[in-house]
């Protein structure tokens, strides 16, 4: 119990943030000690409060740093690794046991033979980083490092001064020190000292998608209280815990552990969610074309289910087992009967839970399953602790009857739209162009539609009962469904709809768009010139008329040419509150103005899938880095240590250095535009 009110503390804790980049980073470098000689040097970066292990450490810890090299004619290994940095020792709460370990920076060594006058040492580390809380799956990193005797040695290369400019299409690569690799590939060491400020990103997005979350847990809960499966529960609990109770105060306790009971069940699926997958996959599932394909298939089998095409069940047995349980009384037995009641009434919850789990793993924190689970237990809990604690209040609840089979439609029916957006992501992820934005909005205008006709009476489906009258609210519904559909028919001609456009896809997807084209005075004052055809925009298409670029290496060019800021958008294809941004603040004359006249706008989608070219491919971090959107969201993580979008950098061209703090989504015109001003002023 006292572990279980641990955890709900630790979701209420406002400051809780998901990990935003790799922890730990690896320089790997050769020295020639003599002309047969040399020593390697592995040296990891490791980030402030985490750590990794020795290699030396006893069974059923964690897993200790290990080195495997691959056999060589050119070179024998001299010796092991060895550990050059201080090691720190103590008990580690984690594991329950003495442990080695480094902290901020770790140094290993290896000498190695030269059977001529070079060779290339490649193998692989692996390693696991942990920190006070939790730890990382173990990872592995691949490397590959030249080393020449003393004989050929050459002088190396001056160290670049700190406010040097990488060369064109090296956007990832930190400096001429580090050793060469094979044409195409990027090393480890070649991303983290690139010459800009560092920035640290504002939790502020992660706290606010966090509320979101808890705030849809909430309303689902409250959806799932009017489930034919749990509503006609309410009077038979609140009658079991009214006529077992020895006296009031014994009630109110029966009630109160019966609540946090349901509380705990459902808090623990949402932290089992998090053990299992970690921040990292969490957050990778947002922009993954697969998972987001695998969602949508999932929401429609939920919406299928609500819709009455079938029930989804668990196995009575587990039921039966957990009712055997709660028959034996007692404090734990009243824990049984609420597993019991999670697990009779999954039928019914399942595809709410389901839907909020795939909602909540998509946005990617941390803490996302959990705080979802949380808010979505409270509201199924409340109802039956006030109505255990205040039993006269149970008459006045409706009577069941056909209307809890109209709820589940209604949300089955949401559920299909919801299941359409994670479509749409993968469709602009894959630039499939099924799903421009009317299609996707003619899809939505039917949907809302025929749920209006629903709530009306209109239409039917097989489990429905016969709608003899109409009741206040469920008329309310039915207007505010059709109002809702009517509202996005102006959009099939290119309306901005600022109310949910951050669920669209983008503007510029619209076949037909008479908006943009009024528009068209304002951006086509920018450059009276057609704009020239930019890398990869046969791909992308910026929003508004704006001429953008695709391509870091590209823009910073243009930058350097014409003596404008850089504005980088680290965007992507399902980024929700990128769409916002662009439908609800770019659109503002002085911002647009801004925008087209001072800077040179690029945009970097951070989740596409197309590949890159052969020679432009490379491996960071021992990762291959196959796509444009791999590309872009290394040099986001490496570079400014963020990795939610959008993300707006204003970037001097000639230091690359940012011209004042990046900053996120921003919905406030002034603020933004402000924001923008102080770029060019600075």
């Amino acid at each position: 119990m006292k572990r279980s009110l641990f955890f709900l503390l630790v979701l209420l804790c406002p400051f809780c943030q998901a990990q935003l980049f790799n922890p730990v980073t690896w320089d790997f470098k050769a020295k020639a000690t003599s002309p047969t000689e040399a020593v390697l040097t592995f040296q990891a970066k490791i980030s402030r409060h985490w750590h990794i292990y020795s290699q030396h450490l006893a069974d059923g810890g964690p897993v200790a740093t290990s080195f495997t090299f691959n056999p060589g004619q050119d070179y024998a290994l001299l010796g092991e690794v060895e550990e050059k940095s201080k090691v720190v020792k103590g008990f580690d709460k984690t594991f329950q046991m003495d442990i080695s370990w480094f902290e901020n920076q770790a140094f290993f060594t290896q000498k190695i033979k030269l059977t001529g006058n070079k060779a290339t040492v490649s193998g692989k580390l692996e390693f696991m980083a942990c920190d006070d809380e939790r730890c990382l799956p173990p990872e592995e990193v691949a490397f590959e490092i030249p080393v020449q005797g003393l004989s050929e040695a050459t002088v190396p290369p001056t160290k670049p001064e700190k406010d040097s400019i990488p060369p064109v299409n090296q956007s990832l690569v930190q400096d001429s020190t580090t050793v060469a690799l094979k044409p195409a590939l990027v090393d480890t060491t070649q991303v983290t000292k690139l010459p800009v400020t560092q920035t640290k990103e504002s939790s502020k997005p992660e706290q606010e998608s966090l509320w979101v979350t808890f705030v849809a847990g909430l309303l689902g809960g409250l959806a799932a209280i009017f489930m034919p499966c749990i509503f006609p529960l309410l009077p038979m609990t609140v009658s079991f815990f009214t006529k077992q109770a020895e006296s009031r105060s014994s009630g109110i306790r029966n009630a109160l552990l019966y609540g946090f009971s349901i509380i705990v069940i459902y808090v623990s699926l949402g932290l089992l969610i998090t053990v299992l997958f970690g921040a990292d996959a969490l957050n990778n599932l947002s922009t993954s074309g697969l998972f987001n394909f695998a969602f949508f298939l999932l929401l429609v089998v939920f919406a299928a289910s609500f819709l009455g095409a079938f029930e989804l069940m668990l196995p009575s047995s587990w039921a039966n087992r957990m009712d055997q349980k709660a028959d034996q009384g007692g404090l734990l037995g009243i824990f049984f009967m609420a597993t019991t009641l999670s697990l009779v009434s999954f039928s019914c919850t399942g595809p709410i839970i389901g839907t909020l789990l795939v909602q909540a793993a998509s946005q990617g924190a941390l803490l996302g399953p959990a705080v979802g689970m949380l808010g979505f237990a409270l509201a199924l809990a409340l109802p039956f602790t006030l109505f255990s604690l205040f039993p006269a209040g149970i008459k006045s609840l409706p009577k069941s009857g056909g209307w809890l089979n109209s709820v589940k439609v209604t949300l089955g029916i949401l559920e299909l739209a919801l299941a359409l957006k994670f479509l749409s992501n993968v469709d602009l992820a894959y630039h499939w162009g099924w799903f421009d934005r009317e299609v996707f909005l003619v899809l939505w205008i039917i949907l809302f539609g025929c749920l209006g006709l629903y709530l009306l009476g209109k239409l039917r489906f097989a489990h429905d009962s016969e709608l003899i009258s109409l009741s206040v609210p469920r008329f309310f519904l039915a207007v505010l469904s059709l109002s809702f559909s009517l509202y996005m028919v102006p959009g099939l001609w290119g309306a901005p709809l600022k109310a949910i456009a951050a669920f669209l896809p983008p503007q510029q997807t619209q076949d037909f768009d008479l908006y943009s084209a009024s528009l068209s005075g304002n951006v086509g004052a920018l450059k009276a010139h057609a704009y020239e055809k930019h890398k990869y925009s046969e791909l992308f298409h910026a929003p508004l008329g704006l001429d953008a670029y695709f391509d870091y290496d590209e823009a910073l060019a243009e930058a350097k040419k014409t003596g404008k800021p850089l504005l980088i958008d680290f965007t992507g294809h399902a980024c929700v509150n990128c769409r916002k941004m662009e439908a609800t603040v770019w659109p503002d004359p002085a911002v647009l103005k801004t925008i087209g006249h001072d800077y040179v706008l690029v945009q970097l989608y951070v989740d596409d899938k197309t590949e890159l070219a052969p020679a432009e491919q490379m491996v960071v971090n021992g990762k291959e880095i196959k796509t444009i959107g791999k590309k872009w969201s290394t040099l986001q993580a490496t570079r400014f240590q963020a990795n939610s979008q959008p993300y707006y950098v204003l970037l001097d061209p000639v230091t690359e250095q940012p011209k004042v703090q990046p900053q996120g989504a921003n919905y406030n015109i002034t603020e933004f535009l402000t924001f923008l001003k102080a770029g060019l002023h600075y």
